[in-house]
This record gives C-alpha cells, structure tokens and sequence, in this order.
C-alpha cells in the first residue's frame, strides 16, 4: 500500500502497525463540511459535488447507500474506481462497474488529493466528497460524509427519508462508536495483525461486538430501536463483507454470519430496503480483498464462493421481540 508523502507518491508498501504487529488505521485528513445553509463555506447545492468511491471498499459503500436512500443520484456525481488497488493505488479504468473521473480526468485518486493539496502528506483513500465549484476536496471520513448527505441535503433529495430521528442522535452516535472498534475496524485489526497476539486480540473483540449486536437484536427489529438508521446502514456495509471475505481472508472464522439467526435476517432485511441491492458488487468486493492483498494471497486467486442469497426471505417484519 503506497502513499503520499509531501506531494510524492512513495511505492514501498507502508506497514500500518505498531510495535506489537496491531495495525493502526491512520486518520483522514479533509474534515470540513456541507452545510444546508452555507455557514460552513460549502452550501448543499444540486450539481456542485463528486463523490469518488470504490464498490470494493466498506467505508465508501455506506456513502453509496445514502446518495441511492436519499435520491441524491442527481444532486451529486459519482465516480467509481477499479476495484484493484495496486502499486499506485486506486486508480480509475473501464472495467465493468467502474466509473472514470469526469471533473479532473484523473487517472489515478492520488491526482484527486494532489489537486486539492500539491503537498499532501498521507493516505489516498475513499470516499472523497469533492467540490467541483471551489475545486478542492471537502471531506474523506465516511461518517462524516453519511450524516451530511443524511442530514444536509434534503432540499435536493428526492426520497423524503431520514436515518437520524433528533431523539435518537445521541444512541445513533454511540452505536456506530460501540461497533466502530471491535467490527467495522476490527476485521481489518485481525486480518493486517503481524503478530500471533495482535490477530487473536483483534478476531476475538471482533465476534465479542458480533455477539452483543446479536443480542441486541433479539429484543429490537434495529440497532436503535424499530426504524433504520445511520448506525444500520455503518454495521450493514461490514456485515455483507463477512462470509464472503473477512472469514477466509482475515480468518475471522469463528463463526459466520449465517451462524447468528439475529444477524443473519437483519442483514437480509437491510439488503432488501429498495435501492440497496444494487450497491451490493461482490465482483469488485472479492476481486479487490483477493486480489490486491498480495502479503496475505500471492497467487491473488478469489475463491469461488461462498453463495450467498440476502434476497431470500427474511423475519425481521413478522417476529416478535423480546424488548
């Protein structure tokens, strides 16, 4: 993995870890925000944004989802890179799913960082929000981008739909922090370990948090209670990844998602909201995990499995909780 670094793209692969072989994620760096009113310099208006994402990668799925939930498919552009990551890192192509960059004609997403900043110094990752009107890039944390998209573009949104009810704000917050560690960051802390120790740390705090959500779930329909939110759509992008990648590539094979009924329905019935499915490319997902990863699959050889139906019926609807 290659980054940027005072405005040079360095190749070498870059260790993501500390001394005891944990891998520690590095912190996005663009953190400024759209706002409905314009106060924050970067009003919410139709036509002025570009969104760049990978289908491949959970962070950006979940922007995905609320530009399809929101209806913002008009509002704001996309653009949709291979989902290999090489020694340049994500770059854009015209393999099927793929989107090229139509503001800057970048070749590759580093192209997208340095116009915004010729010095930057960091990783080149996804998703990037853009401001075609300023010509820079806004923000590139996923969360952040969600609650914006959620929250801050409603005039220009064609589905009336909200995932942060004002009473649930605190909860909603909490839970994508409670899942954020242990799941979402977690597979990644088990499958980029370096040490014996470090992965079985991380796997273990991994099925701990898959263990509550079960819980949880047992006595609600959602994480928050009996309508989808923010938090949902944050655990959904990780919990689709699972079987078909975190089990066998970051050997969190404890158990799957199919072995927890709770979690199993709750994927399937997330899967089946109206606009979801077709955020859902296990071509890009598999392709990239298998193939990009070289220090954990040399041959990058994509297993031809697991099948996976999320279409099929689930019980989430009809059965009664235990809250």
């Amino acid at each position: 993995m290659g980054m940027l670094v005072d405005g040079k793209w360095q190749t070498d692969e870059v260790r993501y870890t500390d001394g005891s072989g944990r891998f520690v994620r590095r912190d996005t760096t663009f953190r400024q925000w759209v706002t409905a009113d314009g106060s924050s310099g970067f009003p919410a208006e139709a036509g002025r944004y570009h969104l760049y994402v990978s289908l491949a990668c959970p962070w950006a799925h979940r922007t995905l989802i609320l530009r399809a939930l929101k209806g913002l498919e008009d509002a704001i552009s996309l653009s949709i890179v291979d989902y290999h990551l090489g020694p340049d890192g994500w770059a854009f192509s015209d393999r099927p799913g793929a989107v090229p960059d139509t503001v800057l004609g970048a070749r590759f997403l580093r192209e997208v960082y340095l116009k915004a900043d010729p010095a930057y110094t960091g990783r080149v990752s996804v998703p990037v929000l853009w401001d075609k009107q300023r010509g820079t890039l806004v923000n590139n944390e996923s969360r952040e981008i969600v609650r914006m998209l959620d929250t801050e573009f409603d005039a220009e949104a064609k589905h009336p739909v909200s995932f942060l009810p004002a009473h649930l704000k605190a909860a909603v917050d909490a839970m994508i922090d409670a899942n954020y560690a242990p799941i979402n960051n977690g597979v990644y802390r088990a499958g980029f370990a370096r040490t014996q120790a470090a992965y079985e740390e991380a796997a273990k705090e991994v099925f701990q948090g898959l263990s509550r959500c079960e819980a949880l779930l047992d006595r609600q329909r959602y994480l928050c209670g009996e309508g989808i939110t923010e938090a949902d759509w944050c655990l959904f992008t990780t919990l689709v990844r699972f079987d078909a990648v975190y089990v066998t590539h970051f050997k969190c094979n404890l158990r799957r998602i199919v072995d927890y009924p709770n979690l199993w329905n709750y994927l399937k019935d997330l899967y089946q909201e109206p606009g979801v499915a077709g955020t859902v490319n296990f071509e890009h997902i598999k392709g990239h995990y298998f193939g990009s990863h070289a220090f954990l699959n040399p041959l990058g050889i994509v297993p031809i499995g697991p099948r996976l139906d999320l279409g099929e019926p689930h019980d989430r609807a009809k059965r009664r909780y235990r809250g």
